[in-house]
């Protein structure tokens, strides 16, 4: 492809350097484009090792190389098609301290390949602080309630069902100047005591793992609703009023930090046929276990994560993470016996990890033709073509101009958007006197506004940590000012007090 490029283009292709963020299915196409295109200053960062399920779309690894770091992986692999290419791989966050303001700005474009809404939010806001072009891709929600295809942006590039889109500063929209879908939540009553689908049981299992090991939250409690059974309705009584010795499940942890005891107390499970050990072939996260092979798991895995949790020291815990096979085995093996307790379908490991890690799947085919997108996409900036950058959409069914690849001009930035907008702030509705800093620290700043190490003007935060708002004179038409030095990202938030509620505009 690069023998196709004119002498000018050509020129700027070898004299640019790319960082690629993200070496799985969109990655690994994305890494040879670019090679073969002629590209040679190239830096990959991916925190994933290669998984025996990630073989069938990334092609750039082989069975050897599972458990081996993606990003490394796909290095030697790429320089194949071109040994003269410089590639430097890191097996890393692209969200540590290491990879600050200074590191982004070695490059002149940034091209994402994640599945992860966080880190994607973060390469946004550091390419912002760097003005660095960034294109954006990956699977999104499908619009047409088909399976998930991929879509691309520039500058915030956006592509639907596989997504490519471009962010340039100032031009275009960045990734977080539109809201996304929120991701889907159950009552807790519904968790608690009357699953009724698999992924009921997943987010219990999830639950119980962050009760165990990780920060315990009041909102993801396990234990069944024994003070209201009306709220556990027909399923919820009968767990709660049935003697199920034979067939209770208990889950106990006792030493160092983890001297509690969680116990599941259910129905008699309704009967299913379920494939042993002989009769299910294949790959162990496509084989659909036995319970006794989830009890077996269960074992095996406890000790690990008792383990990990103990090197973390005195307050330490463990965050969970689809990756970590420890922890993925205990959701896998817990949630499938809740499910057999409660005449749900078992699911396999593979299955669990999708929805647990809330993974949109997508094939070769279209992997490769967003990578195609995204190379295309980055001459254009590179040559100083912007006006010519699309954001694209592959869908799944041809439109009604019989188009499967629909190119949309790239939209204008929103003047509202708390990110890139001139002076970036947000409404936070929320009750000051039953809301800690710690609380808005982690669930708010962190987990909602997507800050990596927020900062906000309030005294000490850890002496303080569990202090209502309140006790600091935050009150209804507060405004505190928070700053994300690792980010460059400067965001004043407003309070607005309320009784009940919590939510953010």
């Amino acid at each position: 492809m690069a023998a196709s490029l004119n002498e000018k283009v050509r020129k700027t292709v070898n004299e640019s350097k790319i960082l690629v963020v993200g070496a799985g299915g969109i990655g690994c196409e994305l890494l040879k484009n670019l090679v073969l295109t002629g590209f040679t200053d190239i830096e990959v960062i991916d925190l994933d090792t290669i998984d025996v399920s990630n073989l069938n779309r990334q092609f750039l690894f082989r069975k050897e190389h599972v458990g081996k770091s993606k990003a490394q992986v796909a290095k030697e692999s790429a320089q194949k098609f071109n040994p003269d290419a410089k590639i430097i791989s890191y097996h890393d966050s692209i969200m540590s301290p290491d990879y600050g303001v200074d590191f982004f700005q070695k490059f002149k474009v940034v091209m994402n390949a994640l599945d992860n809404r966080a880190a994607r939010n973060h390469v946004n806001r550091m390419c912002l602080a760097a003005d660095i072009p960034l294109i954006e891709s990956g699977t999104a929600e499908n619009r047409t309630e088909e399976t998930d295809l991929p879509v691309i942006k520039t500058s915030s590039f956006t592509l639907s069902m596989h997504d490519i889109s471009s962010l340039i500063q100032g031009l275009t929209e960045c990734y977080e100047c539109q809201p996304k879908p929120t991701q889907k939540t159950f009552p807790g009553c519904t968790i608690r005591n009357t699953p009724s689908e698999p992924i009921h049981c997943i987010v219990w299992a999830k639950h119980l793992f962050n009760q165990l090991f990780g920060e315990e939250d009041p909102d993801q409690d396990v234990s069944p609703d024994t003070e209201d059974p009306e709220l556990a309705g027909e399923a919820g009584q009968s767990a709660l009023q049935t003697d199920a010795k034979d067939d209770a499940v208990v889950f106990t942890v006792n030493g160092n930090s983890m001297e509690k005891e969680t116990t599941a107390y259910t129905s008699r499970p309704r009967s299913f046929t379920y494939l042993s050990a002989s009769e299910s072939a294949g790959i162990r996260d496509q084989k659909l276990w036995t319970i006794q092979e989830c009890a077996d798991v269960f074992s095996n895995c406890l000790p690990k994560l008792k383990a990990e949790l103990s090197q973390q020291g005195e307050g330490g815990m463990l965050v969970w993470d689809k990756d970590d096979e420890s922890a993925m085995d205990f959701v896998t093996a817990v949630a499938n016996i809740r499910a057999y307790i409660f005449g749900i379908q078992t699911k396999t490991r593979f299955d669990i990890k999708s929805m647990a890690g809330n993974i949109i799947p997508a094939i070769a085919t279209t992997n490769a033709i967003i990578a195609g997108l995204l190379v295309m996409e980055g001459l254009k900036i590179l040559t100083g073509n912007i006006d010519k950058c699309r954001t694209v959409y592959l869908n799944r069914q041809p439109n009604p101009r019989k188009k499967l690849l629909v190119p949309c001009i790239l939209d204008k930035p929103n003047p509202k958007c708390y990110v890139c907008s001139a002076k970036p702030e947000v409404t936070v509705i929320l009750n000051t006197q039953k809301i800690t800093v710690k609380v808005l620290e982690e669930k708010i700043i962190k987990g909602q506004l997507n800050m990596v190490a927020p900062d906000v003007e309030i005294d000490d935060g850890k002496e303080n940590a569990d202090k209502f708002l309140s006790d600091f004179g935050i009150k209804n038409g507060s405004r505190l000012k928070c700053d994300d030095f690792l980010q460059n990202y400067e965001l004043n938030i407003t309070i607005v007090h309320k009784r009940y509620t919590f939510s953010m505009k």
